[in-house]
């Protein structure tokens, strides 16, 4: 009997038999011309691979940057056993691909009038999360043109704490990857950026200030100063 013949039966099973029958069941199912066996059969659903890529999905989403090892790391961290393998497959089937962002663009532009701020990072012994946050801004090659990224990374776990894209590359941007990173995480004792005149606006420097977070700011070319976002 086929797997759709028996749903059917298990469907049908009340309207088939008759309990208080003087016929014993297996002779009612002797003459209906069905097994057994049948009665019994309980569908089977296995949720377990859609669970899984419903969280990759997740993580996607959250984080697009994500290679499949990283997506892999991160699911064994939430507590799912699945193999690279199976996740690499996964991600397939759901057409899912990292986004790569390769910083050529200069998105580094100053104002001569705004205020810049000392690097406070020479020296430093890093040794704990929330230290040192640092912060930066990419650009991605989409069909068409650019879009921009801007992302917030934890100068001791290397986590990114917070992202966004857009279009346009400006103080919104990098105010709203800043702001979600606040909301979400204990506040930093200093914050790291380039010269970049989103970074050295008022409406920015403004809400660290006011937080009592220290502001450091990369050396004019020196590009290896915030080393630890660009690698």
């Amino acid at each position: 009997m086929g797997l759709s013949n028996l749903k059917q039966l298990v469907e049908l099973k009340p309207s088939l038999l008759h309990t208080s029958s003087s016929l014993s069941v297996n002779h009612q199912c002797q003459l209906l011309g069905i097994n057994r066996s049948g009665l019994y059969y309980k569908p089977i659903t296995n949720n377990t691979k859609q669970t899984i890529k419903n969280h990759i999905t997740k993580v996607f989403e959250r984080i697009p940057i994500y290679g499949e090892k990283k997506v892999h790391q991160q699911l064994l961290e939430d507590g799912y056993k699945v193999s690279l393998n199976t996740v690499a497959r996964y991600r397939q089937e759901l057409g899912l691909k990292a986004v790569l962002a390769v910083k050529q663009v200069n998105t580094t532009i100053p104002i001569k009038a705004h205020k810049k701020y000392s690097y406070k990072l020479r020296g430093l012994s890093i040794n704990q999360a929330n230290q040192v946050w640092s912060t930066d801004i990419t650009y991605i090659k989409i069909a068409g043109g650019m879009v921009y990224m801007a992302a917030i990374i934890d100068w001791h776990s290397k986590a990114v704490l917070a992202h966004a894209i857009s279009n346009t590359m400006d103080s919104q941007l990098v105010m709203k990857v800043l702001n979600d990173a606040l909301e979400k995480h204990p506040h930093p004792e200093i914050f790291n950026t380039d010269q970049g005149s989103q970074y050295t606006s008022e409406i920015h420097t403004k809400r660290l200030k006011d937080l009592g977070i220290t502001i450091s700011m990369d050396g004019k070319g020196r590009a290896t100063d915030n080393t630890i976002y660009k690698k």
